[in-house]
């Protein structure tokens, strides 16, 4: 191994990065599937389904393949959420439905609802045959902004209802995060656009790629064009960590060293540090550091300014990434980054505690050695190309009503853009149920 460059690629060899990157979890065969399946009690008021943001029957899609009858399971998981593929493999399901599992108890463990959720989606995305079929045509069609999950959740269940569908992206492939943003392990082979390829055979829905609000088109301009407007914009800022040294060489945002993981097909031309220090308490994190070390990093130092407990990534995340040999500490706040030759060379941490239940950090200074530093300190939506528009922006997200409907008239939002959990399964029951309500307040009008 070549250590003449602190940051440089090819650290493993290629069937070692190719083994480390591929599916992290593998699916259940189909005997382990009905077996897993035959443990569900089939709850009539099952808490599982109100855990599921999309609300999925999930005693019922259970209970389909408990008999054999994947298509049904299939069927019954999409009608809820169509990304229901992707959401098997990155929802936090053990703090969703998992958790809320009857047999969650001491003396037991959950049903691995995830698992099943994937076994029947992914046998009908084999098929490659779509289980819906469009309404006839409205005649009516709609702008979507953003080809992420609420944006084509939105455009499948519109394009369900017989209305054309264009969809505008600023990237040059659709899929949002979950083709730029998760990490490579989770949607393994493809998978994010396997899954809009299954999306988009439905049929209505077109979509136009390096298209970004702002620049190529305005809201104004869409709205003279479409019947209606959904904006699934998600974030596109990234705070900054505001300290001394933010500028060196080897400092990046942890999002865009995901994305250039995501967009290389062999990983083997990605750059990584020897020492590398992550900086947040979120699944970005949790990903960056995890695909850092699985990239050959020798040492790999998640840092956070809370307690365990405070991390937004879920505790079995915390072990992924301990389990990884990627080192966790809590209580440090940044508070310098040093550098040599304009090159980051170590960063600086003050430490801190719960005093009074505020959060002080008095327990002095310690630094870590490093080559790179990754921040994942939080995503901003940027309202920059709204700011003409008569929508109202509050709390830094924009404001909707409980069906997507923003202040201004026949313009809708959903996802990371509005207030709410940022979760895949989130931002498609947003998209889902904005579009219920274009439906419904478009055939008001038609009437």
């Amino acid at each position: 191994m070549d250590h003449s460059q602190s940051i440089a690629a090819n650290r493993l060899p290629p069937d070692v990065l190719a083994r480390n990157f591929s599916d992290a979890h593998p699916p259940l065969t189909a005997a382990q599937a009905v077996i897993e399946a035959d443990r569900c009690y089939f709850c009539y008021d099952a808490p599982c389904i109100e855990a599921c943001p999309t609300g999925i029957n999930i005693p019922g899609f259970i209970k389909k393949i408990s008999s054999g009858n994947v298509s049904g399971s299939a069927r019954t998981i999409l009608e809820s959420n169509i990304f229901g593929g992707s959401c098997a493999r990155v929802c936090p399901t053990e703090i969703l439905c998992e958790d809320k599992c009857v047999r969650n108890t001491q003396e037991d463990r959950p049903l691995q609802i995830g698992a099943l959720q994937r076994h029947a989606t992914d046998w009908q995305m084999q098929k490659m045959k779509q289980p819906f079929a469009r309404a006839p045509l409205t005649g009516k069609r709609v702008a979507v902004i953003g080809a992420g999950p609420a944006g084509l959740s939105c455009a499948h269940r519109l394009a369900v209802h017989g209305y054309d569908v264009t969809v505008f992206d600023a990237r040059p492939k659709a899929g949002g995060l979950n083709e730029y943003g998760v990490a490579a392990y989770k949607l393994a082979d493809e998978f994010a656009q396997k899954e809009v390829d299954f999306v988009m055979s439905i049929g209505g829905i077109t979509i136009e790629a390096d298209m970004k609000l702002g620049r190529d088109m305005t809201l104004a301009s869409l709205k003279a064009e479409f019947d209606a407007v959904f904006l699934g914009i998600g974030h596109a800022g990234v705070r900054a960590l505001g300290i001394t040294g933010e500028h060196l060489d080897g400092v990046r945002n942890a999002v865009d060293f995901i994305e250039e993981l995501r967009s290389s097909p062999t990983k083997s031309d990605v750059a990584v540090g020897r020492r590398v220090v992550v900086i947040g308490g979120g699944n970005t994190a949790i990903d960056a550091a995890v695909q850092a070390k699985r990239l050959g990093a020798e040492e790999v130092t998640l840092v956070y300014r809370r307690a365990a407990d405070n991390m937004s990534a879920t505790t079995v995340e915390q072990e992924w990434a301990q389990t990884n040999n990627v080192t966790l500490r809590y209580w440090s706040a940044p508070v310098r980054i040093d550098g040599d030759g304009g090159k980051i060379s170590s960063i600086t941490f003050a430490r801190g505690l719960l005093k009074d239940g505020r959060p002080v950090y008095e327990l002095g200074e310690y630094t870590l050695a490093a080559d790179m530093l990754l921040k994942a300190v939080g995503q901003l939506f940027l309202p920059d190309p709204l700011v003409d528009d008569e929508i109202l922006i509050e709390d830094g997200r924009i404001k909707v009503d409980a069906e997507g409907r923003t202040t201004m008239r026949g313009v809708y939002a959903g996802g990371d853009c509005t207030a709410g959990e940022d979760l895949t399964v989130a931002a498609v029951r947003d998209g889902r149920n904005a579009a219920e309500a274009i439906n419904a307040d478009l055939m008001m009008v038609g009437n």
